[in-house]
């Protein structure tokens, strides 16, 4: 950890509630692709969640108290106190899920915490780790979330480096593929769930990014990648799901084809990749996902 940002560790969002009905965990399931071969997650008959629904709480602006003027973040906390000269990228996501989410509705009572800083040195950056923990209105631990965000102009404090994490995924061709499809306006439905970051949607921002057009969120892959390996590993038992991590690659646009590759491992444990289907470069890559056996 570098010396210079040793006291913003612990820096908090402070708790807030996020209220959700069937209706928002629907529109989830929509915008990470599921339709109507789909019911278990888009009929509120016998409606189950989508295990990553418990990810939306991370940027959410949506019935939300205290409301945030925008999505707001350890991300987006750092942002504004260290005035980066680049924005920040989404650099690996890991999520742990303790209970199902239930449906119907209710409400998920979660935090933002900065839990480490690492230094990549001169030119590649600083990586913060945050871990969101979300709680239900009974106080029972649904799921984590933890974060890791580059920054890619803070690199070079001569902090702690960040830990080499090596992939899972064997060297061979995946057991399973499943297909799936990114939509023209799937970053238009994604946002819907809480995640209105301007990369998504506003043209001024778009340009100054130097981007090609309006980016789909790295969370939105997330989610596909967990409703295709629930369908392909345990279908119609997402409760199953304890575990899902994955690093973010490349930048995922919408109306692309796309490809869920998995690897089984040991009992109750896979290794994926997201790629995209007319390039095959990578979306998400070195993915781990456990579940009960």
């Amino acid at each position: 950890m570098s010396t210079q940002y040793n006291d913003l560790i612990g820096l908090s969002t402070g708790w807030r509630t996020m209220a959700y009905t069937w209706r928002d965990a629907v529109l989830y399931a929509l915008a990470v692709g599921a339709g109507w071969e789909e019911p278990q997650y888009t009929y509120e008959k016998d409606l189950q969640c989508i295990p990553t629904f418990g990810v939306t709480p991370y940027w959410s602006t949506l019935n939300v108290s205290p409301k945030p003027p925008r999505p707001w973040s350890i991300p987006a906390i750092l942002t504004d106190k260290l005035q980066p000269e680049r924005p920040f990228v989404n650099y690996d996501y890991e999520f742990l899920y303790h209970r199902p989410i239930p449906p119907m509705k209710g409400s998920f009572l979660s935090r933002d915490v900065l839990t480490h800083l690492f230094d990549r040195g001169e030119g590649r950056g600083m990586v913060a780790r945050s871990q969101v923990e979300v709680f239900d209105e009974g106080g029972n631990l649904l799921c984590t979330n933890r974060c890791a965000t580059l920054f890619p102009s803070l690199g070079g404090c001569g902090g702690e480096p960040l830990p080499r994490r090596e992939s899972r995924i064997p060297d061979r061709a995946p057991d399973f593929t499943a297909d799936g499809q990114i939509a023209g306006n799937q970053h238009l439905l994604y946002r819907l769930t809480g995640d209105t970051n301007l990369v998504h949607i506003d043209r001024d921002t778009i340009q100054r990014q130097g981007l090609a057009g309006p980016v789909v969120h790295d969370l939105c892959a997330f989610g596909f990648a967990c409703r295709l390996a629930v369908e392909t590993l345990f279908p119609g038992q997402p409760e199953r799901l304890t575990r899902m991590y994955a690093a973010m690659k490349t930048v995922l646009y919408p109306d692309t084809p796309i490809q869920l590759q998995l690897w089984t491992l040991d009992a109750g444990k896979a290794a994926f990749r997201l790629v995209n289907r007319d390039s095959g470069k990578a979306i998400l890559d070195r993915g781990e996902l456990d579940w009960r056996v």
